[in-house]
């Protein structure tokens, strides 16, 4: 089947996620998968029913109730329990993009067989997947270390036949989708709840649209960059490759070759100069934007060892006959990553703002604001103001959550990662990024017409073209609260060649 892809124990690249979320690919248990998911399960059924002594989660309460004992035939009314109690989120839903990659991540750690979870539960979370019944998820309420328990414990109320799924464009309760199907209530075995809701799928999820999402940002950001340097009348020294090599950051020297690669054939930065020196926020382009991408590359190999692993808890090891209580649910990992990428983001956004306002500034033979008859008309002088609140408010939400715990459950969980709210805000940021990108493409192809005849690069000219039949040169001041929104609209649809990512 061509549009499908199998759950194995093969590691899941960003690559391959991209493809299954971008192509709507079905996704299937391997025959492995669930041999894996069937033995550990047999194992663990064996180990109950020989075994007296209390194992966390399995026959016992959680968290600082760790010490409570639980009779055999309370052990399905543990599980349930755990999960409706468990599912006490608010605030926002999480978005469905995101959700279901929340699903496909959480299918992909129980498949290793280390969960003790039941095929059938795994093959229902399949079964959601496939047919895009998507739990109703909340942004709030995970502390990102005993697993994001909340979020979690919503994706698992519909197995239940509790809470809410969105189905076919609609918010319904999921008994009456099941219902539809003919599908009965999964009744969870023991431990089957602490596996569903122990593990780091809201933040992975979050990291992983975010990963995914932020080669076409930095990409953008060089091609929007390099327009505002034409506009701008920049020189094209700083990106030659000799200072790059004696200071080769990979990410930089990267930068550096996409910028001269969208200038090649560009008349204006041709032209002879008067000035002998550009601002930070161009000369620097590739120093400030190549960090960011290191950055990112990070943030990646983070995410990609992440998704490809068990992060429940107790673990359960067939081969060394051991079920083990641990900390693989601690999102510490991901929260630091999260963290340095919303500041890598934030940046992104803090030197675009700053190419901006040197736009609109009337220097270099451009009018001020960008505008004929400045002063009658004020032309661009206000969403800078725009591109400078959103600037400013990433620095805010760049601010580390990775630093801050807060003690739960007794003091039993007694250090927390935060990565949940690391994850939430990480996204506001690229979300931002957008925005201030947006203006800043306004500023620049406005700019740009100021220095005809002369003409950039065919690619730029052609990007250009594109841009202008879904948004006018502005001649006269208008609403350009519209101009905003159809840019993020053009940059939304805008489709980038793998080709042209290969240096991201």
């Amino acid at each position: 089947m061509e549009n499908t892809h199998y759950i194995s124990t093969e590691l899941l690249s960003f690559e391959t996620l991209q493809e299954i979320i971008s192509h709507h690919k079905s996704i299937v248990l391997s025959e492995n998968a669930k041999t894996n998911i069937l033995k550990c399960r047999k194992y663990l059924d064996a180990k109950m029913a020989s075994h007296s002594e209390p194992i966390y989660g399995i026959n016992t309460g959680f968290g600082s109730l760790c010490n409570v004992k639980i009779s055999n035939e309370n052990l399905s009314k543990l599980q349930e329990n755990l999960v409706k109690s468990h599912s006490c989120g608010t605030g926002e839903e999480v978005p469905n993009e995101i959700v279901k990659i929340m699903l496909l991540l959480k299918i992909q750690s129980l498949s290793y067989g280390h969960s003790g979870i039941q095929l059938e539960t795994v093959q229902r979370l399949v079964d959601f997947y496939n047919n895009d019944i998507l739990p109703v998820i909340y942004t709030q309420g995970s502390l990102g270390a005993s697993g994001d328990l909340a979020p979690l414990a919503h994706l698992s109320l519909p197995l239940l036949g509790e809470g809410e799924v969105w189905f076919e464009g609609k918010k319904v309760n999921s008994a009456e989708v099941l219902k539809r199907f003919e599908w009965k209530p999964i009744v969870l075995k023991s431990k089957e709840g602490l596996a569903l809701l122990n593990g780091t799928q809201f933040m992975s999820a979050y990291g992983a649209y975010i990963v995914i999402k932020a080669n076409k940002f930095s990409f953008l950001a060089d091609l929007i960059g390099t327009i505002s340097l034409e506009g701008f009348d920049g020189r094209i020294e700083p990106f030659n490759e000799l200072i790059h090599y004696i200071r080769p950051h990979n990410g930089q020297i990267a930068t550096a070759k996409r910028v001269k690669e969208f200038l090649d054939g560009s008349e204006i930065i041709e032209q002879p100069k008067t000035h002998v020196q550009d601002p930070y926020s161009f000369r620097c382009i590739p120093q400030v934007h190549g960090a960011s991408k290191d950055a990112f590359d990070y943030v990646k190999k983070v995410f990609k060892t992440e998704i490809n692993s068990v992060t429940d808890n107790p673990n359960i090891f067939i081969e060394s006959d051991q079920i083990i209580s641990g900390g693989n649910f601690h999102g510490q990992p991901l929260a630091l990553a999260l963290d340095f990428m919303a500041i890598a983001l934030a940046e992104l956004g803090s030197i675009s703002e700053r190419r901006t306002y040197q736009l609109i500034s009337g220097l270099r033979n451009l009018p001020a604001f960008l505008v004929d008859n400045p002063g009658l008309n004020s032309g661009f002088m206000i969403p800078q103001y725009t591109a400078a609140s959103i600037a400013s408010q990433n620095k805010q939400l760049a601010t580390p959550s990775s630093v801050d715990s807060i003690v739960s459950s007794n003091g039993q969980e007694d250090h927390v990662s935060m990565g949940a709210n690391g994850s939430t805000k990480c996204l506001k940021v690229m979300e931002n990024l957008e925005r201030i990108l947006a203006i800043e493409l306004m500023n620049a192809s406005q700019a740009i017409e100021y220095r005809r005849p002369l003409k950039s690069s065919d690619f730029i000219e052609m990007f250009l073209k594109s841009y202008r039949n879904e948004v006018p040169l502005v001649k006269e001041d208008r609403i350009l609260h519209y101009d905003i929104e159809q840019t993020v609209g053009f940059l939304n649809s805008f489709q980038i060649e793998d080709d042209l990512l290969t240096l991201a």
